[in-house]
């Protein structure tokens, strides 16, 4: 278990101190159930009332908040990211060994950098590289001439198909898959479907994370591209040719069909769909369960979709939007 003085963690924070430096936190914890040996932190004004009776060791917080807070407490700019860096120094995830199970499965020319872990079960294919410092999880199968850059984590039962490219310190968990066929079919005028075989490869920029269940096709001809910095909720499906741009983030259900470009620092919410061949500027934001059909050119934030009600005014309501066509040429008419 990890423990650190207040002192030593307001160094490491880069934050003001308020109180007494010997004090030993051992753990992070919610402002609502934290004792003397944690440090909680306060991001969000909704939960400030959890403030008058908290037990923490510590609190984090931003410096109008720290002024009327008799207690010990850290003094930083952003309470959040300041806890999203404290969540590093108490990681509880065990240590790689820094070894190879001999029950994994690597073909003699695959290159491995020094350190780099694998584990039981593991197939590395022909031509892979895996750079240094890597961890290749239990179970996982890296294809034919899949490259990995330096400090990859692959948590276990991770599928990269052939042609897969990882940049350094890539994280991604369990039960994704990377660069399977893109959903490409031609109708072949008999009721049935020829396929099209995915020619292309999968690039992946650097300091990526991919959660648990995400799928990224492999492109049809050119590659599929995920930038830099870019990171993906659980069970987000990336389609063939789609590129994502540098720092944007999608979360858990949302997709990207065929061929479709979201720019760069954008914010897909839960169960966003983008149709194909469209394009999404950079800095936009679309709220949960839209759906974009229509190239977006300028920042901002999106959306559509109607809010939940009482299913009786929704029915009412549903019944309505399909007057709205014979309703607006009524009014065009009259005028």
């Amino acid at each position: 278990m990890a423990a650190m003085t207040l002192a030593e963690l307001a160094e490491r924070l880069d934050a003001q101190l308020q109180g007494d430096p010997s004090h030993v936190i051992t753990a992070l914890a919610p402002l609502a159930t934290a004792t003397a040996g944690d440090l909680a932190f306060l991001a969000n004004g909704k939960y400030r009332h959890q403030l008058a009776n908290c037990q923490a060791g510590a609190v984090l917080l931003d410096a109008a908040s720290a002024a009327t807070y008799p207690a010990a407490c850290l003094i930083v700019a952003n309470p959040y990211v300041a806890f999203a860096r404290a969540t590093a120094l108490f990681a509880n995830a065990p240590a790689a060994s820094g070894s190879i199970d001999p029950r994994a499965v690597i073909d003699p020319t695959a290159e491995l950098g020094a350190a780099v872990s694998v584990g039981a079960n593991a197939v590395i294919a022909a031509g892979v590289t895996v750079g240094a410092g890597s961890v290749i999880g239990a179970n996982c199968v890296i294809g034919a001439d899949s490259q990995l850059g330096c400090h990859c984590q692959l948590a276990a039962n991770v599928t990269l198909y052939h042609n897969v490219q990882l940049g350094d310190r890539v994280t991604v968990h369990s039960g994704a898959v990377i660069g399977a066929d893109g959903f490409g079919f031609a109708p072949n005028g008999e009721g049935g479907w020829q396929k099209i075989h995915q020619l292309g490869g999968v690039r992946i920029g650097s300091d990526v994370e991919i959660g648990a269940n995400t799928t990224i096709d492999r492109g049809a001809l050119a590659d599929t591209v995920i930038g830099n910095q870019v990171i993906l909720d659980n069970h987000v499906q990336i389609g063939h040719n789609a590129v994502v741009g540098d720092g944007t983030a999608m979360a858990a259900y949302s997709g990207l069909a065929g061929s479709a470009t979201v720019g760069k620092h954008c914010i897909l919410a839960g169960d966003v769909g983008v149709v194909g061949h469209i394009s999404v500027a950079d800095g936009v934001q679309i709220t949960a369960k839209s759906l974009v059909t229509k190239t977006i050119t300028e920042p901002g934030s999106y959306s559509s979709g109607t809010p939940l009600m009482p299913s009786g005014q929704w029915r009412k309501s549903a019944v309505r939007f399909a007057q709205l066509d014979e309703l607006a040429r009524a009014i065009k008419t009259r005028k």
